[in-house]
């Protein structure tokens, strides 16, 4: 019997050998060939590993088989969870994120500047936030200019006329002594866009408040003194709570979205 080890060596011999190409015609089977039996031997071992070598080509896999798509979904069992942390406290949380972003949208994202939008613009002083309503009085003088009164407070004015600057309204207040003068601008298209863009910000913030929610409570329950399987199934409840919230927090994104585009 002849040794993998004397099959390489003659395999290598035979490969160096300038006749090489005419012994592989030559049929290894037949009685009356002349072939040496070691050469014989490696050049039926050749033929079997070519032929290993191309079954395996034919059942290899195909590079753009596709892969299974969509995640199971995963059921939320508040039972499970409350015996780890508060789940209301945790929900609470996080619905409020989605309520400031509500806020936000009513304050911040009005296509048309109304005496009431305005009054609710948020303003920095002494850092503390204030409405501007509590520094100033506004009245609207006709349907294209608000006036605001900041004689009560005069050193507010550089941080009401900044706030308003950035209210997201498009809004250029005029200043006289103690007083400033609103224009209430066109509704443009660049406008809308803008709104729009502003919009996507307000809600990259409730997003990342929800999970900033997600990862204080999932850092809680690893700290606790609780089975692996109890502290993984945990955490994915606990992503798929902040998911459905986010989800929630888009679909107010899109509706506003919409508003903005679509409104005249």
């Amino acid at each position: 019997m002849y040794t993998t080890r004397t099959f390489t060596h003659f395999v290598k011999l035979i490969r160096l050998s300038n006749n090489f190409n005419s012994l592989r015609t030559l049929s290894v089977t037949s009685a009356s060939t002349s072939i040496n039996p070691r050469i014989r031997f490696c050049l039926n071992e050749e033929k079997k590993q070519n032929l290993f070598k191309i079954s395996v080509r034919y059942y290899a896999k195909g590079k753009d088989k596709k892969k299974e798509k969509g995640k199971a979904k995963i059921e939320v069992n508040e039972a499970q969870i409350s015996e780890v942390l508060n789940v209301e406290t945790l929900k609470n949380q996080m619905q409020n994120a989605v309520d400031q972003l509500k806020d936000d949208f009513i304050k911040h994202l009005s296509l048309r500047s109304t005496t009431g939008s305005i009054e609710m613009v948020p303003v920095s002083l002494d850092g503390k936030e204030h409405t501007l309503q509590e520094l100033a009085q506004i009245v609207r003088k006709n349907p294209k200019i608000i006036v605001v009164n900041m004689s009560v407070f005069p050193q507010a004015i550089p941080a009401v006329l900044k706030a308003i600057e950035k209210s997201g309204m498009n809004l250029n207040p005029q200043q006289d002594g103690t007083t400033l003068y609103i224009p209430i601008p066109k509704v443009t298209k660049e406008h809308r866009e803008t709104l729009v863009k502003n919009a996507k910000q307000l809600f990259i913030k409730c997003k990342d408040n929800i999970r900033d929610v997600q990862i204080k409570y999932i850092k809680q329950v690893k700290r606790k003194e609780i089975s692996q399987d109890l502290t993984r199934s945990v955490e994915t409840q606990l992503i798929t709570i902040a998911d459905g919230f986010i989800s929630d927090a888009e679909k107010i994104l899109k509706s506003k979205q919409n508003e903005l585009i679509g409104s005249d």
